[in-house]
């Protein structure tokens, strides 16, 4: 059996997590780690008995890796990963995908102008419950009512060590994760974006948005600044309503019905951080097919631009 050589870059707790996911896999070896705090990445190159580099350039040289999976700070993300993009390998990074739409757009470039493979660890959409969900909706092709709510508490971000400029730009940080969800349901094109409780810098509280979709779908936006409210999704056809809450969950509502009926958790959300195993599977199934059900770093911008035109800090880009 061939062996897929996997390359780490960060040595946090997500670098931890991705690599535990790959190591799982009997296809895959993880051959070095490189990480800005040597400390660090040689603990974590300990786990798997495999050098830590002091550089990129010197991990690639030494390893040939196949791909490299990079989990580092937001703001180390605008010149680690352009500098991933020089090398032949599958480049797999975490979100988001820069500190604000500008930077996003930027590594966006960089990636095309250096013609990178790059893909984007929007993991939610990996989770069991999304793709049950949408094999659930799959089966009506009539529009959608997709409803997101998002909650962030700027105090507890600065209070687990979130520096300044993470915090100002929080929902490219954070609330990406809730505003993809308008872009992995909703089909077609984005149309416009009508916001009715705007993003206020000064006093943070609650914003809400109506998303248009050039299929018809509709997505309700409503987020909760500095207050109370879970995350959650929803996601309504004629035939169907599935529920995301919390969003590793699944449950059920078909026609006729007055029950949510809840599905069972896969094992692999249960074993690993939920969504990661099932990436390392589609990278492997990317590196032997050149298949993949990735996310790719133009859909995660599309994303953030998404993002951007909500809290009005820029007009999104369908």
């Amino acid at each position: 059996m061939k062996k897929w050589k996997i390359a780490i870059v960060g040595a946090g707790y997500m670098a931890g997590e991705h690599a535990k996911a790959f190591a799982s896999l009997p296809d895959v070896s993880i051959v070095g780690v490189c990480g800005r705090t040597r400390e660090r990445a040689e603990a974590l190159a300990a786990q798997y008995a495999v050098p830590a580099f002091a550089t990129i350039d010197a991990m690639y040289t030494a390893t040939k890796a196949d791909a490299v999976v990079v989990a580092v700070n937001e703001l180390s993300m605008s010149e680690v990963y352009p500098s991933c993009f020089r090398y032949p390998w599958v480049c797999f990074v975490e979100k988001p995908i820069g500190l604000d739409l500008t930077q996003a757009e930027a590594i966006l470039d960089s990636s095309r102008r250096l013609g990178a493979r790059t893909f984007v660890s929007l993991n939610r959409r990996s989770y069991a419950a999304s793709r049950q969900a949408q094999d659930e909706l799959a089966h009506d092709e009539g529009p959608r009512l997709i409803s997101v709510l998002d909650q962030q508490d700027l105090a507890s971000a600065r209070a687990s060590g979130q520096p300044e400029p993470v915090l100002t730009n929080y929902m490219f940080a954070n609330s990406i994760h809730l505003i993809d969800y308008f872009c992995a349901f909703g089909r077609g094109k984005i149309e416009f974006v009508a916001v009715s409780e705007p993003w206020r810098q000064d006093q943070p509280g609650f914003v809400v948005a109506t998303i248009r979709f050039s299929s018809g779908d509709c997505g309700v936006y409503q987020a909760v600044w500095n207050g109370p409210g879970p995350w959650s999704v929803t996601i309504t056809n004629r035939s169907v309503r599935v529920e995301l809450r919390p969003l590793e969950k699944l449950g059920i509502q078909r026609r006729g019905e007055r029950q949510l009926t809840e599905v069972a958790l896969d094992s692999r959300d249960k074993d690993f951080k939920p969504g990661l195993r099932y990436q390392a599977e589609q990278l492997v199934r990317l590196l032997t097919t050149g298949q993949t059900e990735l996310t790719s770093i133009d859909e995660a911008v599309r994303s953030t631009a998404l993002c951007a035109e909500i809290y009005g800090l820029r007009s999104a880009k369908s």
